[in-house]
């Protein structure tokens, strides 16, 4: 009886095995760059991600005048100078450039903090309309084409970049 029991539990795993492999998958793709590109919002986000870098850049271009007026202004009256007054237009000089070389630092945090600002909700945007069509469309698996990941797809696979586009409202 036991020996009986076993071979119905093995059968009935067999069965539920077989019953797994035969389901069908429905594969889709997208390139989710050629997505991001279409939406409207990047447009927004980054002509003020540019005009932030630009206002960043004058900041820096300022400094870097004064610097180069400082430095010049001492070149010239170098031999002129006591010590302690090169000394002392020296060590601003030196203050300015390290100055300058924290800015270019706190520019560059600050421009990818902003440009994370911006984009992450685009992203999301974008992310979270892929998941709502593969959902609605009952794909079992989505692959991103920007991702460079896939090797291969069929044609089998479906491109869903029409039903986000207009799940998005993108012409």
């Amino acid at each position: 009886m036991e020996k009986y029991m076993k071979i119905v539990l093995v059968a009935a795993l067999l069965l539920s095995g077989a019953n797994v492999f035969a389901q069908n998958y429905k594969f889709g793709h997208i390139n989710t760059n050629e997505l991001f590109a279409l939406m409207p919002e990047r447009d927004s986000a980054q002509q003020i991600l540019q005009n932030f870098a630009k206002e960043l850049e004058n900041q820096l271009e300022i400094m870097r005048v004064e610097l180069n007026n400082k430095y010049n202004d001492y070149l010239n009256e170098q031999e002129n100078l006591t010590d302690l007054i090169k000394q002392t237009k020296e060590q601003e000089i030196n203050d300015l450039d390290q100055r300058i070389r924290g800015f270019e630092t706190t520019a560059q945090q600050e421009l990818q903090r902003k440009e994370a600002e911006l984009f992450q909700p685009i992203y999301e945007k974008a992310n979270n309309a892929i998941q709502e069509v593969a959902k609605e469309n009952k794909f079992t698996y989505v692959f991103d084409l920007a991702a460079r990941a896939l090797i291969y797809f069929s044609e089998d696979s479906e491109n869903i970049m029409p039903l986000v586009k207009k799940k998005l409202g993108i012409e």
